[in-house]
């Protein structure tokens, strides 16, 4: 298990920005005058746009918050209500497209008893979801979906902000949660998102930007703090800090998760929700590709010894590389997150991938498709602390430029990734 002292602020070129619209206020106002111009703008855009979303999610959350850059072209939105999530974010300001998935249905009607999935592409949930320590299932009953709830407080309640300046926001969060064991789990969430600069994604990446390709990142630095007076160790259970970001599927969009490929024992785990069928699933020479079309419901994770810290996607339609960058401690001890308490409950996946799917009775939540990166069990005594960080890229414009980037970083042409499935 890694122990860092908590990152204060993110390396980034930003102009924060908080808004009022419609809603019950939950943090933040903005003057009269920038809300008539910003809903003037914004109530313009088609669906799919970002200006589209900032419009829609204002209404929603009358505290939401906008990262920008200098130029106005890369934007974050961010919102203290829905538990401190990035909703989605653009390369090319409000008429550019919105990479994350947002779920406009999920926002009205009543609340879900299970988990309300409003979306966003980069959220924070606590894990582990089954398993003897699981934090989704009550002491003692079934996992089955009849049972599974998630935590108020990564579902359903608001954050609060502790700061916010021009580069970033850190929002908190204090949370009292029971696990499968019957631990009391009293913690503190802390969770800060800035912008990632051009300059910063080349550094970071170890690529050069050219003038033809658009681009916004940005980096979440998640913590939680044992807030309570006892030690979580392999017998009270631990939890994870787990990051995961939900996309737009289509039907020429493909994952990539690049593999240690000289590690023995399996690739990944592919029996989440049943086996992935071999027709959407390839490996190549340490390189999985993993179909992202919302058409088949499917989830894979990849062992410790297999990770890599990098992962992305690659869509021939919309023409968007989506690069994710996270933490990886191969000493670390990864929780087992899968709904049964028959497995060793540390001999889980560091990341994973899903893609949506029709269930059996026809309904389906999205669609859309998860890239997820998770930390090791925090074992932590009280007073300390683990970190988690992920970052998540978006590249579009000229083809050749994008496809020098996947293969510098992930080893891979956008070309091949197209072609993944057509041998």
């Amino acid at each position: 298990m890694k122990l860092k002292n908590l990152l204060t602020a993110i390396a980034a070129v930003a102009v924060l920005m908080s808004c009022n619209n419609e809603g019950k206020p939950s943090s933040g106002t903005a003057s009269d005058s920038t809300k008539t111009n910003t809903n003037t703008a914004m109530n313009n855009h088609a669906q799919g746009s970002f200006g589209y979303d900032v419009d829609f999610l204002q209404r929603q959350d009358s505290g939401l918050i906008i990262l920008k850059s200098a130029d106005q072209a890369s934007q974050v939105i961010i919102s203290p209500k829905y538990q401190a999530k990035v909703f989605t974010s653009s390369a090319d300001g409000n008429n550019g497209k919105s990479f994350g998935w947002v779920n406009y249905k999920a926002f009205s009607g009543a609340v879900d008893a299970h988990m309300n999935a409003y979306g966003g592409e980069d959220r924070l949930w606590l894990g582990p979801e089954g398993g003897i320590f699981s934090l989704y299932f009550k002491p003692g009953t079934k996992m089955e979906f009849a049972n599974w709830k998630t935590p108020a407080p990564i579902d359903t309640e608001g954050w609060t902000v502790e700061h916010s300046d021009s580069s970033a926001v850190t929002l908190t969060r204090d949370m009292n949660l029971l696990n499968y064991a019957g631990t009391q789990l009293q913690l503190k969430a802390l969770r800060t998102i800035g912008l990632i600069s051009k300059e910063a994604i080349n550094t970071t990446l170890g690529i050069m930007l050219t003038p033809d390709v658009k681009s916004v990142a940005f980096k979440t630095s998640n913590s939680i703090t044992n807030s309570g007076p006892n030690a979580w160790d392999e017998k009270t259970g631990a939890p994870c800090l787990w990051n995961l970001d939900m996309f737009t599927p289509s039907e020429g969009c493909t994952i990539v998760i690049p593999y240690n490929n000289s590690a023995s024992g399996k690739v990944a785990t592919t029996d989440y929700f049943g086996e992935i069928p071999k027709d959407r699933i390839h490996y190549n020479s340490g390189l999985l590709f993993f179909k992202a079309d919302g058409k088949s419901r499917g989830k894979l994770g990849i062992p410790p010894n297999r990770v890599k810290n990098i992962a992305g996607s690659y869509d021939a339609i919309g023409n968007v590389l989506t690069i994710i960058k996270y933490d990886i401690d191969p000493a670390g001890k990864y929780l087992n997150q899968e709904w049964r308490t028959d497995r060793a409950p540390f001999s889980g996946d560091a990341m994973n991938a899903y893609n949506d799917g029709p269930l059996a009775d026809g309904k389906q939540m999205g669609p859309f498709y998860e890239l997820e990166s998770v930390s090791p069990a925090g074992f932590l005594k009280p007073g300390q602390q683990l970190i988690h960080n992920h970052s998540v890229y978006h590249f579009t414009g000229d083809k050749a430029a994008l496809s020098t980037i996947a293969k510098k970083v992930l080893g891979v042409s956008v070309e091949e990734i197209t072609n993944a499935f057509n041998k």
